[in-house]
């Protein structure tokens, strides 16, 4: 009787290599869920819960304002909501046109040292709230400070007033910016606005209420005419004003979730 021959199975490798492998690709798995997990909690925070702190605080602002004031404005509402129906989801954080535009005081401007004061927030400084802008088209109640620095305006829900351009009820070009989306979004659905809407403006107990005469729905970053004492694109000639006046100017990007370009809203101040 012949020996048999033993059988080697090799077979114990190449489970040592599947299970090598398999290991691999469940860690990977792993970490893939908790990069997106990280990611998903950023947005959360981006979008939503700087959106509540902005608009709080803005609320909070408009009232401290008030106050200040003696209660000589009205009741400034709600923080800034969207109206009822919704919108676009929040994008990109606005970015309004560059670029400066000479000083107001060149066009004729009127404001006394006690106005200036309280635009310069009482002590000089340039980032703290001086009025408050009322959309009621929109339901907006926001404060608006100088500058259009992000940090230390833009990002606090704010519209922040272009330096160089006139104060509020004066002669020139009133010009604001806001964030579009993200950090209080004063400014989201300024798109909705139409000819003969009302843009209020409240500084110590004076009102200004400007009408929405036109509205530029795309321009590049770069239009710096869109902010000029009159109000007129570069890029679009044939859109603006081309008579001096009292306007007031709204900019923010378009489309959302993109600061590609700039949506421009112009309004006049309505007659006393």
């Amino acid at each position: 009787m012949r020996d048999r021959v033993p059988v080697v199975v090799q077979g114990g490798g190449r489970r040592g290599r599947r299970a090598g492998l398999a290991g691999v690709l469940w860690a990977s798995a792993e970490l893939i869920v908790t990069v997106g997990v990280v990611v998903l909690l950023l947005v959360v925070h981006q979008v939503w819960w700087t959106n509540r702190q902005a608009m709080a605080a803005a609320h909070e602002q408009v009232q401290a304002l008030e106050r200040a004031w003696g209660g000589a404005g009205p009741d400034p509402g709600p923080p800034s909501q969207a109206p009822a129906g919704g919108g676009p989801g929040p994008g990109v954080p606005s970015q309004a046109p560059a670029g400066r535009v000479p000083d107001a005081a060149a066009t004729g401007t009127t404001a006394g040292p006690a106005e200036r004061q309280d635009r310069e927030g009482g002590d000089g400084s340039q980032d703290r709230a001086y009025a408050v802008l009322r959309i009621p088209r929109l339901g907006l109640v926001v404060p608006v400070s100088q500058g259009v620095d992000k940090r230390a305006v833009l990002d606090k829900g704010y519209a922040g007033q272009y330096p160089g351009t006139a104060g509020p009820g004066e002669r020139g070009n009133f010009a604001l910016a806001g964030h579009r989306n993200t950090h209080g979004e004063p400014f989201r659905h300024i798109d909705r606005l139409r000819a003969g809407d009302e843009l209020i403006v409240d500084l110590r107990g004076r009102r200004y209420t400007y009408v929405v005469g036109k509205i530029l729905s795309q321009t590049t970053e770069r239009d710096t005419g869109v902010i000029a004492p009159v109000p007129r694109s570069v890029v679009k000639p044939d859109q603006g004003y081309s008579e001096p006046g009292a306007y007031i100017t709204l900019t923010t990007c378009t489309p959302e979730y993109s600061s590609k370009y700039r949506l421009v809203v112009w309004g006049t101040l309505r007659a006393a």
